[in-house]
């Protein structure tokens, strides 16, 4: 295996999806539907919405595809789809990632208007640092490599 920097970014970035996609497979196994914390936006302590178990679990899918895209894409595993193509569908997720930190300007992402919940507090020092620096580092696998 390459051990390049390339290399070690894709690893990292893979990790983390797939560390997020098993605690929101915990949190759809384990906790109570109610119980949304800071997970959620939420105003006056109120979630706006209470995820299901199976959007949960849907979640957690889609990172684990995004761990695949990633490992696809930088060469850690070999892949059913041309690499443009892979490419092509790391960039697309980059942007989402980097659009998510950057938010709705109301309830996520650092320009958000309400920034009274734990949700809030939360987004701003982790939930969206974290998908900026995804964004960078899927966008950084995606430019790099053969």
């Amino acid at each position: 295996m390459r051990s390049d920097p390339g290399t070690v970014i894709a690893i990292v970035v893979c990790v983390v999806f797939v560390v997020l996609a098993l605690w929101h497979f915990a949190m759809a196994l384990l906790r109570p539907a109610a119980a949304t914390g800071g997970t959620v936006p939420s105003v006056g302590g109120k979630p706006l919405f209470t995820p299901s178990r199976a959007a949960t679990v849907a979640v957690g899918v889609a990172l684990l595809l995004f761990a695949g895209l990633v490992a696809g894409t930088s060469g850690l595993v070999a892949a059913p789809l041309p690499r443009a193509v892979l490419r092509g569908l790391s960039f697309a997720l980059a942007a989402g990632l980097v659009a998510r930190a950057v938010g709705e300007f109301r309830y996520v992402g650092f320009f958000k208007r309400v920034r009274d919940s734990r949700f809030a507090t939360l987004d701003t020092f982790v939930y969206s640092p974290l998908c900026l620096l995804l964004g960078a580092g899927v966008a950084l696998v995606a430019l790099g490599g053969p």
